[in-house]
């Protein structure tokens, strides 16, 4: 089975070389390639390595990493996590400074923002928490 390019929720970007693609809703920008119109394989053909950027307002970019492709016994329907390491930022956060400062002021009772972020986030909040399943339970409930 041939993945398609597919992100979630926030408006997202997959660099690939000097490709990107897209939503569908994007295609109309001179530089993005609908993201529903290539596989993965396709898309990365030698490389092994692409940046995916996801919601630019707060512009989280992940470098990926392709370190092997494997043939199954049987198809899946979606990708699946079989690792990784640290919790997801919550979403809105400010991006990579908003969440400095949002893990900052949880720790720190005394931070002006301590109160309204610990009610925000719904009390507390690991940043080294990670599970597998959870990943993949919400991987199995996306569209």
């Amino acid at each position: 089975m041939e993945y398609v390019l597919q992100g979630q929720g926030h408006i997202h970007e997959f660099m690939i070389g000097r490709d990107n693609y897209g939503p569908t809703d994007m295609a109309d920008l001179d530089h993005i390639v609908d993201e529903e119109d290539v596989t993965l394989r396709d898309a990365l053909g030698a490389k092994k390595t692409f940046t995916y950027v996801y919601d630019y307002g707060d512009d989280w970019r992940h470098k990926v990493k392709v370190e092997k492709i494997v043939t199954l016994d049987a198809p899946i329907d979606r990708g699946v996590c079989v690792g990784g390491e640290n919790a997801c930022p919550p979403e809105d956060v400010g991006g990579p400074p908003g969440y400095e400062e949002f893990l900052a002021a949880l720790v720190d009772p005394k931070h002006p923002e301590h109160r309204d972020l610990k009610h925000w986030i719904g009390g507390s909040f690991d940043p080294t928490a990670f599970s597998v399943d959870e990943v993949n339970e919400r991987l199995s409930s996306t569209e």
